[in-house]
């Protein structure tokens, strides 16, 4: 799974990275070392332009937009938005096949921009309750390049807001996550689906076809992305700050 995640690029860097056309964010997000579900995220869409009364249709090209979604979707059709809290992966395995994500994977993925990804590996030390003890490890791209997760992202509509209020639609999403790669799967057997740059494009586009998009499912290639152990205080997600990525000396390391 993917349950936490740093983002420290400014919303400029992610726009000249992702060549966005339309800066949708309302006031930069502080760089985010913990980032954890319900906490707001920048994400990376496209969407088509609105048609006008006198047109039913539009010639004009879909939009990249750079936008400020809450990780855990909502699906449009929920009754309770707290259904959110549990919705942070989407399985790539049956993605396109779930009620709660075929609809969004039909028409709204996105690109979720990170430096890299924690995972906990659970150790032969034992607690004082006999459970395993777990050491987080710190998962990014060997370039230090952004790492862009594959998403989907659904406009909930709240029914306790008026027709004119700013915040009737609740933009929320969920990362799609996979099979890790073989130099991965010693600390966890899943992690988040990468989408490479010469994808996104198509990955975004939400007129591609179905059968286009599954093409598109791939895990990374090994040896794309590089672990290493961190600090626990990651594990509490109060603690923030970029000490978090500090790589953790072996004598400290959990055995």
């Amino acid at each position: 799974m993917c349950g936490r995640y740093a983002s420290s690029r400014r919303p400029e860097d992610l726009v000249e990275e992702f060549d966005i056309t339309e800066l949708r964010v309302p006031a930069p997000l502080e760089a985010d070392y913990n980032v954890a579900p319900t906490k707001e995220v920048y994400a990376v869409v496209e969407r088509l332009p609105t048609k006008s009364a006198e047109s039913t249709e539009s010639d004009e090209p879909a939009r990249r937009q750079l936008r400020v979604l809450t990780w855990g979707l909502v699906p449009s059709w929920a009754k309770d938005p707290s259904i959110g809290n549990r919705m942070i992966n989407a399985r790539m395995e049956t993605v396109a096949e779930k009620p709660a994500y075929k609809r969004a994977f039909a028409k709204r993925r996105c690109l979720l921009p990170a430096d890299g990804y924690y995972e906990w590996y659970p150790t032969e030390q034992l607690t004082a309750a006999g459970k395993p003890r777990k050491q987080p490890f710190f998962i990014r791209p060997q370039d230090h390049g952004v790492l862009a997760m594959a998403g989907l992202y659904e406009i909930w509509r709240d029914p306790t807001k008026a027709d004119d209020a700013d915040d009737r639609f609740r933009w929320t999403c969920t990362v799609i996550t996979t099979d890790a790669e073989d130099d991965l799967g010693h600390i966890h057997d899943r992690m988040p689906l990468m989408v490479e740059r010469d994808r996104w494009a198509d990955w975004l586009d939400p007129t591609a076809p179905q059968d286009q998009l599954l093409d598109l499912l791939v895990p990374a290639a090994p040896g794309r992305l590089e672990a290493y152990p961190v600090s626990t205080l990651v594990s509490n997600v109060r603690n923030n700050g970029p000490e978090l990525l500090e790589p953790l000396p072996l004598e400290d390391v959990i055995g």
